[in-house]
């Protein structure tokens, strides 16, 4: 049988208007952030989900929160599903960063993946630890639907890994995640295929 993994980025935090790079920084909700994951808990309410996985990020889990009150289900964390560090651009943007290195942020956005940022984690290792757990999470919940909440530079990393697409192009390929949207995915042992990507909740959803 085969699982539909229901993967989710969390809802909007206060430094999404700046586009800052929160990655293992604990960083919460906005009232849109907290609006967007209302918007998935109504959502889980009318569509088929047998389980709930979470990244045991703040941001994360709060997001989850909703869709676990309609449900009634306890939500598994996962450790794997971090968002990855990215070093010294934490709590940065890009535009600093450039400002600062422009040789550096000219390679990171020419291949993110041969050129990730100074002390991030090897992005690599980040997709295949993702991989990794998506796959434990298909297997322990075969013929089901499990949603997943995550993270935005995780999640396309791990999609590029999935999908066999090079993972130096997780940016031009999957160039965002909506907060809260929902990207559908369907596991059959290792095949995997792309059912639909970044719908919103609701027809207003961001």
């Amino acid at each position: 049988m085969s699982t539909t993994l229901l993967l989710a980025r969390h809802g909007q935090t206060v430094w999404h208007a700046e586009n800052r790079y929160a990655g293992v920084s604990d960083v919460a909700l906005t009232g849109t952030g907290r609006a967007q994951a209302e918007a998935l808990g109504r959502w889980a309410g009318t569509h088929p989900v047998d389980a709930i996985w979470t990244s045991t990020v703040s941001r994360a889990i709060a997001t989850a929160e909703p869709a676990c009150r309609a449900l009634d289900l306890t939500p598994h964390r996962e450790p794997d599903l971090r968002e990855c560090d990215f070093g010294v651009l934490e709590g940065r943007t890009l535009a600093e960063f450039a400002a600062e290195d422009p040789k550096a942020a000219e390679a990171f956005r020419a291949d993110p993946v041969a050129h990730p940022f100074p002390g991030a984690e090897d992005p690599a290792a980040a997709a295949h630890r993702g991989a990794v757990a998506l796959h434990r999470i298909a297997a322990a919940h075969d013929g089901e639907r499990v949603l997943v909440v995550a993270h935005n530079t995780l999640l396309r990393l791990v999609l590029c890994d999935l999908l066999s697409i090079p993972l130096g192009d997780y940016r031009r390929v999957f160039p965002q995640l909506r907060n809260a949207a929902i990207t559908e995915l369907r596991m059959h042992r290792r095949a995997v295929g792309l059912i639909s990507l970044n719908v919103p909740c609701e027809p207003d959803g961001a």
